[in-house]
């Protein structure tokens, strides 16, 4: 079964396979969310802390207490550990971390956000912009500001955080088998200028060196090309599960029925045998870097 995740209108995908960029905000109404916020108001009245008192000691206002509260912002992961702490709630906050983090993705990416999290292999072609799971801070954040309709600052912020927490999917145990294989163009075009996309490149070649992570460039120059329609992804996951997720404009789309999912298989194994071997294209990157 294919299963079509629509995108709000003015949504649009940066290539990565993943959560880039959407004209709004989390939903606000988000189930998760609300229970979250349920949870943390439960615990926080338990320890008999006010608002004003339990946001002291962890350095956030009242107004953000109540927006999480609420259900009505994300809190991060940072402020989940230390009030599971604070109010000693047994982890029960820590818990439902993963699942709160997967709110402050744009709706249509969520399944594909928990599929790639059970991944034990990951598979990603890009040809816009570089994959989310190699993204700097900065990069990520250019990426995200560039997009139009603007974002708000906050959602901005959010986002970001996001896409840098999916990254623990690289280092996860058991290692997932992940590789990349990235249009020259990608790695060529400097979003967010060129001391950002400096950085951007010296972080693919460190990720490129893991034990699990195969980089390929795919050069600009090659006569033949298996992926002309465009970016995609290919999840494994530990039941077995082999599932692929494609980005269009307005319309993403998880593919579940094995024909679709192989034809796109073939469509990426072929684009490795077009591009440069992981050794040569780390090698190229080193030699981007080296360019005035």
């Amino acid at each position: 079964m294919s299963e079509p995740t629509r995108r709000p209108d003015g949504d649009t995908g940066d290539g990565t396979g993943d959560d880039t960029t959407s004209g709004h905000a989390p939903d606000p109404g988000s189930g998760m969310l609300r229970v979250f916020g349920r949870q943390l108001k439960r615990f926080r009245l338990r320890a008999g802390l006010e608002r004003p008192e339990f946001g002291a000691r962890l350095g956030y206002s009242v107004s953000t207490i109540a927006a999480y509260e609420q259900g009505r912002r994300v809190p991060p992961p940072r402020f989940i550990d230390q009030a599971d702490e604070l109010l000693d709630a047994g982890e029960v906050l820590k818990e439902m971390k993963e699942e709160v983090a997967r709110a402050q993705y744009p709706a249509f990416f969520r399944d594909a956000a928990k599929l790639e999290s059970e991944a034990v292999e990951l598979h990603v072609y890009a040809t816009k912009a570089v994959p989310g799971l190699l993204q700097t801070e900065e990069y990520a954040r250019a990426v995200f500001t560039m997009s139009r309709p603007l974002l708000p600052e906050e959602t901005v912020e959010q986002r970001v955080a996001a896409r840098l927490a999916r990254q623990e999917t690289l280092a996860k145990v058991p290692l997932p088998t992940i590789s990349f294989a990235i249009e020259e163009s990608v790695l060529r075009r400097p979003l967010g200028g060129r001391a950002v996309m400096r950085g951007q490149l010296e972080q693919v070649l460190l990720i490129g060196q893991r034990r699990n992570v195969e980089i390929q460039v795919v050069p600009t120059d090659v006569e033949e090309h298996a992926g002309l329609e465009g970016p995609f992804t290919l999840i494994e996951t530990r039941d077995g599960r082999r599932i692929a997720y494609v980005e269009g404009y307005k319309d993403s789309r998880l593919h579940t029925d094995r024909k679709p999912v192989r034809e796109l298989e073939e469509q990426y194994g072929i684009l490795r045998a077009q591009a440069l071997t992981p050794r040569a294209s780390l090698t190229f990157v080193e030699k981007l870097l080296g360019e005035p």
